[in-house]
């Protein structure tokens, strides 16, 4: 019988050889991509056993979605915060994309390579990324939302997940594109992710009309030919 010492001391080891072959991987992929990294180089580095690798990952891709994983850590926290906070719901938006965005750029070799998974291979690796990595924070962000609008703080008519789209994509856009927003003599923000993150928000919510703008909108839309789905109507 292994005694209470003992099965602590080998937990910890094997905890802390899993922290170590993550740590390893996460730099490696970040630098070369899934492709070039082997599992021997893994294993230098994070030093392992080849075998103690595949102790604890079945395969190089099973190492490679934890390690996607891990690096949304960082998102899944924040998207808890925003559940359990209390407050204005605009107010908790504001606060989750700031984090979100500061969180890109602290982690940004762990953000790239997350962004460059997402231009590969196509559908099947977009299955694989959506069931196994982001489908549940991407959910959770949605059914936040959701709640929002059945308390009626956000627009009943809005799709959550088209809300939830765009909050992500936005911070993707100015993570991918500061350094070419900066030399913009327009923009005024790029030096000041927090203060776009403001800005981001502020537009989703009050949209880019004026109230002259909103009553334009609705009498054009009262003359507007049926489309054909009212036509068959």
């Amino acid at each position: 019988m292994v005694s209470g010492t003992a099965a602590s001391t080998l937990s910890r080891s094997t905890g802390d050889a899993t922290e170590r072959i993550l740590a390893a991987a996460e730099a490696l992929f970040a630098t070369h991509g899934f492709d070039a990294v082997s599992m021997n180089a893994i294993a230098v580095r994070a030093n392992v056993s080849k075998a103690n690798i595949f102790h604890h990952f079945s395969s190089k891709k099973a190492l490679y979605l934890a390690v996607l994983r891990v690096a949304c850590r960082d998102s899944t926290e924040h998207l808890q915060q925003l559940f359990v906070e209390t407050g204005p719901l605009p107010e908790r938006l504001i606060d989750f994309t700031r984090k979100q965005l500061a969180s890109m750029f602290e982690n940004g070799e762990v953000t790239r390579l997350i962004l460059r998974e997402l231009l590969k291979d196509g559908e099947r690796q977009g299955r694989d990324l959506a069931e196994k990595v982001f489908g549940d924070n991407f959910a959770q962000l949605v059914d936040i939302l959701r709640t929002g609008q059945a308390r009626g703080e956000l627009r009943a008519d809005m799709d959550p997940a088209m809300i939830a789209t765009l909050l992500i994509g936005a911070s993707v856009f100015f993570f991918e594109s500061q350094d070419v927003l900066r030399h913009f003599p327009d923009v005024k923000f790029a030096h000041d992710p927090q203060h776009y993150s403001s800005l981001l928000v502020d537009i989703l919510l009050r949209g880019i009309l004026s109230d002259n703008g909103v009553m334009h909108s609705r009498r054009a839309g009262k003359h507007d030919p049926p489309s054909s789905a009212q036509k068959k109507e």
